[in-house]
């Protein structure tokens, strides 16, 4: 019998997950092949990752995860493909995966997991309309409502660093007629790290059932930031300044409403955490932060458990 998609929320105890993979990932991009400001940051420093780091660093996530009993995944190798950010390529709302349209240049890294998905009902799989720009980063289930990240201004095809359009609003509208769907405006630039908000989960993440992490700057509306404060209460709220926004401070994973994978250097975010009570277990990551994307990025969670 085929398994079942279950995902209602960022927090729920993690099943089953695909986490992306960091060997193989080709030669150093030039600036002009970059997607976003800040891997090319790196490649004009000098500092861009190298694999065997890279590589490392997911491993020391890899073992996190099944350390905590959760079945993890990995796509299948394509040569000279960067393979990290499987969140990009598809998410899981209730008990249906969406494929994202993401980059036509990124179209393999869908077919590389398509072995994972094969095991699952696949009247549950949904290609959107091509009009419907949409990434995972840019979408996060929380129980009735949908957040979803977005740029609907009339320059959006100017930035490479906008990947979910109004059409992906509707389009999930549509889809989940019985969720709420939010979306949150968010901040975009081409070539400025600490000014774009490249997905929405790099302003803004639950964690635990009533807290959340999330950097007001990234908002392009005051009313949508607000809609957050209202519904978390200011005083569950973290919040990051445009350095640790760019350092990933809001890009954690969590594997229960109590545990938190986070990057081993936000020691400030860290150190939050654990006083609100949370088992934090830290990570190297700081190498792969350099392509602006880091643990819930390279994640693509299938199954939490239900909690009805």
């Amino acid at each position: 019998m085929a398994k079942q998609f279950h995902i209602k929320d960022e927090v729920s105890p993690l099943k089953s997950v695909i986490l992306g993979r960091a060997d193989s990932p080709g030669p150093m991009p030039t600036p002009e092949q970059c997607y976003d400001p800040k891997s090319r940051e790196h490649v004009l420093a000098g500092t861009y990752p190298k694999e065997k780091d890279m590589v490392n660093e997911m491993a020391a996530f890899e073992q996190v995860l099944k350390k905590h009993g959760v079945q993890v995944y990995r796509p299948e190798l394509l040569e000279n493909v960067n393979q990290i950010f499987t969140r990009d390529i598809g998410f899981v709302i209730d008990d249906t995966f969406i494929k994202s349209n993401i980059l036509p240049d990124r179209e393999a890294e869908f077919q590389a997991i398509e072995g994972i998905l094969s095991q699952f009902d696949q009247q549950k799989i949904v290609q959107p309309p091509e009009e419907v720009h949409i990434e995972g980063g840019d979408v996060m289930p929380w129980g009735k409502y949908i957040f979803v990240g977005t740029y609907r201004r009339p320059d959006y095809p100017d930035y490479i660093t906008a990947r979910t359009n109004a059409a992906a609003v509707d389009f999930l509208q549509k889809t989940f007629p019985h969720k709420q769907v939010v979306p949150f405006d968010l901040k975009k630039s081409n070539t400025d790290p600490r000014e774009n908000a490249l997905h929405l989960d790099c302003v803004f993440q639950p964690v635990g059932y009533d807290k959340a992490i999330i950097h007001k700057e990234g908002f392009l509306e005051p009313a949508q930031y607000r809609f957050l404060v209202d519904l978390f209460g200011e005083e569950n709220l973290f919040h990051i300044n445009k350095d640790e926004m760019y350092d990933m401070y809001a890009n954690v994973f969590s594997i229960s409403p109590n545990i938190v994978v986070s990057e081993k250097h936000n020691k400030r975010l860290n150190n939050w955490l654990k006083e609100q009570g949370f088992t934090v277990e830290e990570v190297p990551y700081k190498e792969i932060a350099k392509q602006e994307g880091l643990l819930r990025c390279s994640t693509l969670p299938l199954q939490r458990a239900k909690n009805e």
